[in-house]
């Protein structure tokens, strides 16, 4: 398969090396204090001018058409973003492309590959995360959907774009060609300068209001809903659910989904206590890899690449089950005692 946009070995290869050059020297760069602060500001809400509404879903139900619809902003707001805090110079990414066996796609039972894209993003002086996007292969533009979606993945574990995951989504009228017909308005805390007065969004609600009413856009939901839709509880874990594929990544993501719950996407468990055991699973995975960066921090990546390679994996994005993180965990952790004796020894 060729790269995406025709670039993407390009700028592995010299964004690569730029990283390698950099990261040694650049570690040190910034104080705790001053790390809290950047990250503080990559938290902030992009600019209301930079937001557009995606439509997930629409209704079936004679008269005007309506859809759900959620926030989203173009990759180029995050690296304007990335630019105004740490200079161009100051961060990186690469990509890794790869594709799956063909499977079965549930809205057409269409048998499609799918195009995933990696994304390793690096700011220097505070630390790398990578993510992954995916779209299925008969899209013309599924490299670079895929790409897009795996940087702003990247970006959310630096708390970059993060607060867009608090919307649910609300219900507006649609043209002719389903599009938003009066884009709905930003509430307070998604804005930058409420989020700098400390306003939050509400865990367990909705902060959207659309053609200048404030509204909680459960009560537009209700009303389109098909009976047999999941309750305000489910919908909130879903939500909790799908909040974990970032920080995990998608492999770790996935396969806890298909070993514990045998679905594909959390909005296909129905059961309350199967969405608990899921959450619990991936809390306890988050916890698992934030175990692993403080062991790797110790032991070096050199201890990490041979510990992956004892189990037969080349990479952190190969671990797809709890199992095998807290296999991979206790051998690194064993192997940070190890050199910490030495070290004390020496």
């Amino acid at each position: 398969m060729s790269a995406i946009n025709g670039h993407v070995e390009t700028q592995r290869k010299t964004q690569g090396d730029l990283a390698h050059i950099s990261v040694s020297t650049a570690v040190q760069r910034f104080s705790p204090q001053e790390v809290r602060g950047l990250l503080t500001e990559l938290e902030v809400p992009f600019d209301q001018s930079l937001i557009e509404w995606r439509v997930t879903a629409t209704t079936k139900h004679s008269g005007p058409v309506r859809g759900q619809v959620v926030p989203y902003t173009d990759q180029r707001a995050y690296t304007d973003r990335l630019n105004a805090l740490f200079t161009p110079a100051g961060w990186t990414r690469k990509y890794s492309v790869h594709t799956s066996p063909h499977f079965e796609r549930s809205d057409d039972q269409k048998l499609v590959a799918k195009v995933f894209v990696t994304c390793e993003l690096t700011i220097f002086g505070i630390g790398s995360h990578s993510a992954t996007g995916e779209e299925w292969a008969d899209n013309e533009n599924a490299g670079t959907a895929a790409e897009a979606q795996s940087f702003k993945r990247a970006a959310c574990c630096f708390g970059l774009g993060r607060y867009l995951y608090y919307f649910s989504g609300m219900w507006v009228d649609l043209d002719e060609r389903r599009r938003v017909i009066e884009k709905p308005v930003l509430t307070d805390w998604a804005t930058p300068e409420g989020w700098r007065k400390g306003l939050r969004p509400q865990v367990h609600g909705t902060n959207l209001r659309g053609s200048g009413q404030e509204g909680n856009c459960n009560a537009d939901r209700n009303e389109d809903e098909q009976p047999g839709s999941k309750g305000a509880e489910q919908r909130e874990l879903i939500r909790e659910i799908e909040a974990m594929a970032e920080p995990l990544g998608s492999g770790l993501y996935r396969g806890i989904l298909k070993d514990v719950a045998r679905v594909w996407n959390a909005s296909e468990i129905n059961e309350l206590s199967l969405l608990e055991k899921v959450v619990a699973h991936m809390q306890a995975a988050r916890r698992g890899l934030s175990r692993l960066e403080a062991a790797l921090a110790q032991a070096g990546p050199e201890a990490l690449t041979s510990t992956l390679r004892s189990f037969d994996r080349s990479s952190i994005n190969q671990i797809r089950s709890l199992k095998a993180l807290r296999e991979v965990v206790h051998s690194l952790e064993e192997k940070a005692m190890s050199f910490e004796s030495e070290k004390h020894a020496s």
